[in-house]
């Protein structure tokens, strides 16, 4: 059979964990290029030999999407697949239809071939959307299954944007592992909390050989959670399989690819935030998990939030900086930092845009719907740079910083700032103690 020459469209993540769990070693296919989106400084490098396999000596080059039509005929390519998440149906079939004029098969994977089956009981979270409160959602989960006196490692979906090849596995376990790693804002804010909580955390780009080392891992190791990244599904096969859902974008449930994967795949769906949200949005999303996944178990919870200084919000004009990917891919325009500055009393909230330099100013010019509050977009040394320099132009008596890592550890900020700290919080039963019960039990 004539070889297969493949593109694979991503976004430093899922196509990785495609090309690794089902091409690197396949003869049938050879995958001539990568494309990317949605992160920064992804296009122009390579995946690299070492993690390619035998099979490509020189590496994979990685190419910007927007030259997807191009590749395809210089590569004479069959077939693109596209590996990325947190994306409109409406923009996954515009993609598919640039992909078939150009002459190429537009293929998505399902979880049977990238599924990987670990030694140990898995608990995976996923959610509709980038911001549903998955996180958090894990972090409450996490803190159950160690009140029973199990050790609990997780596992982050990937977040490869430095040296991939450094990155193949990487074990957090103290503070001071986000230095030695060379972390991003993005990773901190995925990883610290995990730390904190005392339980370890691996992420990478190799998730067979992750996996391999978080059930051996020198601590122990009695259950894998899972911490999902956008609205993908998971890389391991669950035994639970957690589905966060957000009745702040009512609809998107049942329209963002492959959010929609998450919630058919769960055993158990969380409605967060239904403390900040309308109850006509919550009916629709309440009926259209019964639509699509009617056997799910469904908990209500809200998204509590707290702040260490309320003095440095009410009757103050602040600027609200939020998580990056959230308000960007994510497209919320409100957070929990916009939610706090309102509840304790803000006199008013600032528009950062008047003062955003460099790649934050970018950030705007790409995400143009972004509402009243700052990304905290820290993919890099100079986005970095740019959101410490935005910040402190900013015209405001204090910071509301409503990450999930205190921005004050790693950028210098030359105003009073408080920080906005959310948790899962389940309303009545059945509620996160039960469902690990159950699991336990089984």
């Amino acid at each position: 059979m004539k070889q297969r020459k493949v593109i694979i469209i991503g976004a430093a993540g899922r196509d990785f964990h495609n090309f690794n769990t089902f091409y690197r070693d396949n003869p049938a296919y050879n995958v001539a290029a990568f494309t990317a989106a949605q992160i920064p400084d992804i296009a122009g490098r390579k995946y690299p030999a070492s993690l390619a396999g035998s099979l490509y000596p020189q590496g994979i080059p990685i190419h910007d999407q927007k030259d997807l039509e191009k590749l395809i005929k210089e590569l004479d390519a069959d077939e693109c697949v596209f590996a990325y998440s947190d994306v409109p149906y409406h923009f996954v079939m515009e993609l598919g239809a640039r992909v078939n004029a150009a002459g190429a098969d537009f293929t998505l994977f399902g979880h049977k071939n990238t599924m990987l089956k670990s030694t140990k009981p898995v608990i995976a979270v996923g959610a509709i959307r980038t911001g549903c409160g998955k996180s958090q959602t894990s972090r409450r989960i996490a803190e159950a299954l160690m009140a029973r006196n199990l050790k609990v490692i997780a596992i982050r979906h990937p977040m490869p944007y430095g040296d991939l090849e450094a990155q193949k596995v990487q074990r957090f376990a103290a503070i001071e592992d986000l230095a030695k790693h060379n972390c991003t804002i993005e990773e901190m804010e995925e990883y610290e909390p995990h730390i904190a909580r005392g339980n370890v955390i691996y992420a990478g780009v190799d998730y067979e050989a992750i996996l391999r080392a978080a059930e051996n891992d020198p601590n122990g190791c009695d259950v894998i959670l899972w911490d999902g990244g956008n609205n993908d599904f998971s890389f391991y096969k669950p035994d639970l399989m957690v589905t966060v859902v957000d009745p702040h974008r009512p609809g998107h449930e049942l329209s963002y690819y492959p959010g929609e994967v998450t919630l058919r795949l769960a055993d158990v769906v969380v409605i967060n935030k239904i403390d900040s949200a309308d109850f006509d949005n919550i009916q629709t999303v309440r009926d259209n998990i019964e639509k699509v996944n009617p056997k799910a178990l469904v908990i209500d919870a809200a998204s509590t939030i707290s702040v260490d200084k309320p003095e440095a919000i009410r009757g103050k004009k602040v600027l609200v900086v939020e998580d990056g990917p959230t308000l960007t891919h994510g497209e919320m325009k409100i957070g929990a930092g916009i939610v706090a500055a309102k509840r304790f009393g803000a006199a008013e909230i600032i528009d950062p845009r008047p003062y955003a330099v460099g790649k934050l100013a970018e950030t705007y010019r790409i995400y143009p719907g972004i509402g009243k509050l700052l990304p905290a977009m820290g993919y890099g040394e100079q986005q970095m740079k740019d959101l410490a320099e935005t910040i402190n132009r900013a015209d405001c008596d204090s910071v509301v910083i409503a990450t999930p890592i205190d921005l004050q550890r790693v950028i210098k900020i030359n105003k009073p700032c408080t920080r906005v700290e959310y948790s899962l919080q389940e309303i009545g039963n059945p509620n996160m103690d039960d469902v690990i019960d159950n699991f336990l039990k089984k």
